[in-house]
């Protein structure tokens, strides 16, 4: 595996295609059985509908029954839906997705019984010495088992109230999400008219952190021609939402996490640095924690806060990507943990929450301080360039000014937990940290007004650009 090229980013093992050939793939699902010491039972598979999923899913599969495990095959269904499969059968679970990244690349995503696994988990897989066979690497994935599928439906329709969406109408962006057909019978059980949009064989990488001009105009175009309640969609494997209010303008991840930890009533909740302040300022939380960006990290400090004694805990990240860490309880319904992101949760939290409060979606927005968030890339900038460029500007007071001359106000502080965050003059902040998951330099603001913020992010990232080595 050292020199596959196929590496652990910010969730899963992730590679170009090219790269992630029937050895490499039987490697890694060896090494992760290996690291979490399964030595009997079965191991649940599923996958995404990036056209080289199957044959990924393939190659772990044989390297599944070459450890003398059963395959439990859930085909193609969301990863929080097979997360919360293989929690609720205790069993551990394998995910192919590449989620958001470009078509070229894909991925692994493993998850112990217990759940997500943990960093000190990724080394000990990337350490692991195991035994690959001279043939054998593939095999014919078994017949689907709908378990997984029927088991997020019910988790979802059985916490929600019945018809809690009649009478909206809601327009559905399916692109290639492997989310597209489960939540559409969701969204429908629970009384929406729901509109299919874009829906393709061709896949589509969303990325809801940095949803494309396209994307943006698209939504806008579609609810003045059918007048939709809200648009929504998901990334490529569902767990990262897109909700858009009844205008077409998108939600930013950190903002609908915010509602959704208030729809659900959660004491404490855990986000990452480069989230909106706002969840401090709302002050609707007892406990508010900040970690490095990327879902082992939040789930980390999760488990701190319920370890400190804390009754109930959530989690999300800027991407809207949700986080259940403790049971929770409305209208006399349970809600069981599920330790991973999730895209459908939050999306029907501020759904429900709209119609709950007799406002349209957008009202929502007006229940928190007026702070605005922005974020954008760089795409094929090296991830070593990235952190050289990073560690260069910290290190000088006058280069870090330098860059941020005339964008705003003097630099007051800096915060280099995931990245480089700089906090500005006039409650102002931009935040530079390299792409865990490709070759990417990503950059997030946040400022009193969005169109400030998106200032920020573009007029930061064109002054990067300039620095970057070729």
């Amino acid at each position: 595996m050292e020199s596959s090229r196929v590496r652990f980013g910010t969730s899963g093992a992730r590679g170009l295609v090219a790269d992630m050939n029937n050895e490499v793939c039987f490697a890694y699902t060896s090494a992760f059985l290996k690291a979490i010491s399964v030595v009997s039972g079965r191991v649940a598979l599923a996958i995404d509908l990036r056209p080289s999923s199957p044959e990924i899913a393939a190659a772990c599969a044989a390297a599944i029954r070459y450890a003398g495990l059963s395959v439990d095959y859930c085909g193609a269904i969301p990863t929080p839906a097979l997360a919360a499969y293989a929690q609720a059968q205790e069993i551990p679970g394998i995910m192919v997705t590449g989620s958001h990244i470009p078509f070229d690349r894909n991925g692994i995503k493993f998850y112990a019984a217990t759940g997500e696994i943990t960093k000190t988990d990724e080394a000990r897989i990337a350490d692991a010495v195991v035994s690959i066979p001279c043939d054998g690497l593939t095999m014919t994935l078994p017949e689907v088992n709908r378990g997984a599928y029927q088991n997020y439906l019910d988790r979802y329709l059985q916490f929600f109230p019945d018809q809690c969406l009649a009478g909206m109408k809601l327009g559905f962006y399916e692109h290639s999400s492997v989310a597209r057909d489960l939540l559409r019978e969701l969204l429908q059980s629970l009384g929406a008219e729901v509109v299919s949009l874009g829906r393709t064989d061709q896949f589509v990488p969303i990325d809801t952190e940095a949803v494309s001009d396209a994307d943006v105009q698209q939504a806008r175009r579609w609810a003045e021609q059918y007048a939709f309640d809200a648009i929504l969609s998901t990334d490529g494997d569902g767990d990262r939402p897109l909700l858009g209010d009844e205008e077409g303008r998108w939600f930013r991840g950190d903002v609908a996490g915010i509602l959704c930890a208030q729809y659900l009533g959660a004491q404490a909740l855990v986000t990452t640095v480069s989230s909106n302040t706002a969840v401090e300022l709302c002050r609707a939380f007892v406990q508010v924690k900040r970690t490095r960006i990327g879902s082992p990290y939040v789930i980390e400090g999760i488990e701190q806060l319920i370890e400190s004694g804390v009754q109930t805990v959530v989690g999300y990240e800027p991407n809207g990507g949700f986080l259940v860490g403790t049971s929770l309880k409305k209208n006399g319904k349970i809600l069981l943990p599920l330790m991973t992101r999730d895209a459908v949760l939050p999306i029907l939290c501020l759904l429900i929450l709209a119609r709950e409060n007799a406002c349209k979606v957008s009202g929502l927005t007006q229940r928190l301080p007026t702070r605005y968030t922005a974020s954008d890339r760089l795409q094929d900038f090296p991830t070593d360039t990235s952190r050289e460029i990073l560690l260069d500007l910290a290190a000088s007071p006058a280069a870090i000014n330098g860059l941020m001359a005339g964008l705003s106000g003097k630099v007051v502080k800096l915060d280099q937990t995931d990245g480089l965050r700089i906090f500005l003059e006039g409650d102002e902040i931009v935040h530079f940290r390299p792409s865990g998951n490709a070759p990417e330099l990503r950059c997030y603001a946040e400022s009193a007004t969005q169109e400030r913020s998106e200032y920020l992010v573009q007029a930061s990232l064109q002054r990067m650009q300039t620095k970057r080595v070729v």
